[in-house]
């Protein structure tokens, strides 16, 4: 059996976090989450969507960053997600292998939706905006 070559860390432009909850109760955790990730963490934090938006089942919010502050951000989220479920994801010029294979979980894992709504292979020159919708 041959492997594919590795792809190259250089691939990954940044990070997306993706904080889901359901209801009253996890939101109000979710949003007190958002409030201590944006104070500890140099962060690009976005909407909050209080239903399922894209490819995503269930309502949430993004917390876009950088590969350097991954090692810093990732664990903190592992200890303090207050039972949350997350989305981890890398953002390279592929969309769908990023939310499909790209990523990790936190908590439950939850339906991709659509996922053929996702750019598998995205024409473009220079760094990708960071997107916080």
């Amino acid at each position: 059996m041959t492997l594919p070559s590795p792809q190259r860390l250089a691939a990954i432009g940044s990070f997306h976090a993706h904080v889901y909850f359901d209801g009253p109760a996890q939101r109000e955790i979710a949003l007190a989450l958002r409030e201590q990730i944006g104070q500890r963490f140099s962060v690009a934090l976005g909407r909050v969507r209080d239903g399922p938006i894209g490819p995503h089942a269930r309502a949430m919010y993004q917390v876009a960053f950088d590969v350097a502050s991954f090692g810093k951000i990732v664990p903190w989220l592992m200890l303090n997600r207050q039972g949350l479920t997350v989305l981890v994801h890398t953002n390279t010029r592929n969309e769908r292998a990023d939310h499909l294979s790209h990523a990790l979980w936190m908590g439950e894992v939850l339906d991709i939706v659509d996922p053929q709504q996702l750019a598998a292979d995205i024409e473009a020159e220079g760094p990708r905006p960071v997107n916080t919708t």
